[in-house]
């Protein structure tokens, strides 16, 4: 298959998808290796940025997706009457940047790490989909763990992980005799 014919077959999935497809399931569906859809995809975004084009396609670790661009954000929000999501308040932004950084985190581990009770803010992410549980420690009483999703990607511009920009880990104090340490993480079916 020729190259304009794979960007072609990209753009098609994308678009009847409304959501990341990855690369390896576009490769499978167009008969193509993932490589030849990783550089159709990368054709395909630079020549719709250079041309100011109203859509584009974002990479989200090994998927794609196509939205519309940001330039036009006012008239895609007027045209569909669509209301601006809620911003994160200031509580559910350091929850979230604790499960980004220390992923996967229980959600005692966040509030150790913030000081306060943090129910309200991971409810509040979960509800965003912007964090989902990521399976349980094996410790008594089972505790949830929490890691980011490909919403969080998508709503921060971040291809993966590995793009969020370096910080200081936190340096928390701990009383004498104890220490703070996740146990080994437990993956049980069911759990998302």
């Amino acid at each position: 298959m020729e190259q304009t014919a794979i960007e072609r077959a990209v753009a098609a999935i994308l678009f009847a998808a409304g959501e990341p497809v990855g690369a390896s399931r576009m490769a499978m569906a167009a008969g193509v290796s993932e490589e030849e859809i990783h550089t159709a995809a990368q054709s395909l975004m630079s020549r719709w940025n250079y041309e100011r084009f109203g859509i584009r396609i974002v990479r989200l670790e090994d998927a794609y997706q196509m939205c519309s661009s940001g330039e036009m954000a006012d008239v895609v929000t007027k045209a569909l009457e669509t209301r601006k999501p809620p911003r994160l308040s200031p509580a559910q932004l350091e929850a979230l940047t604790i499960v980004a950084y220390y992923q996967p985190v229980t959600k005692a581990y966040i509030e150790q790490l913030r000081g306060v009770d943090s129910s309200y803010a991971v409810s509040a992410l979960l509800g965003k989909q912007l964090i989902t549980e990521a399976g349980r420690l094996n410790v008594p009483g089972r505790p949830i763990l929490y890691e980011t999703t490909p919403v969080f990607l998508r709503t921060f511009g971040l291809t993966g992980l590995e793009d969020l920009p370096p910080i200081e880990k936190a340096d928390i104090h701990i009383p004498e005799g104890q220490q703070l340490q996740l146990p080994e993480v437990s993956k049980e079916e069911g759990t998302v």
